[in-house]
């Protein structure tokens, strides 16, 4: 784990509030010059404590306003590598969460409409070795933008 300080901290909450803000913005509210920040966001980067950037897509507005979970069962011989494989074949899956216990695996898609979550659990179902599905409709959602501890 990387040793980090109480300045590395402060980047961290700042580019989480905002991904786009500058190095001048950050030494304003850090109090350091622009190229100690610099230098401690490379430094941060190098360490794999930040990953990326990104943005933030109401995909609501696209016309892809439907999310859901759907728990997959598979066999207790197939390798997790099958299990990632199925998922990132279907375009509308976003996120693959392999899990301990009952189910094998958590997929998180976003689709246009009922009718469209259908095809892509049909889909699912008809690949690989899946033995099982059960999907839960996304009503609301809430994320924890807490700063980084």
């Amino acid at each position: 784990m990387p040793d980090l300080d109480e300045i590395d901290h402060r980047v961290l909450r700042l580019l989480r509030e905002d991904g786009r803000r500058t190095f001048s913005e950050m030494a304003e509210c850090i109090g350091l010059s622009v190229a100690a920040v610099k230098r401690r966001v490379d430094r941060l980067k190098e360490l794999g404590v930040i990953t990326g950037f990104t943005v933030q897509i109401d995909y609501a507005k696209l016309g892809w306003g439907i999310e859901a979970f759907t728990e997959l069962r598979y066999p207790g011989t197939t390798p997790v590598t099958e299990i990632i494989r199925t998922a990132t074949d279907v375009p509308e899956v976003q996120e693959v969460f392999t899990i301990a216990g009952d189910p094998d695996a958590l997929i998180h898609v976003r689709v246009r409409d009922l009718g469209h979550l259908q095809q892509v659990i049909d889909r699912l179902r008809r690949a690989g070795d899946v033995t099982g599905t059960k999907t839960l409709l996304v009503l609301g959602s809430w994320t924890r933008d807490a700063p980084v501890p």
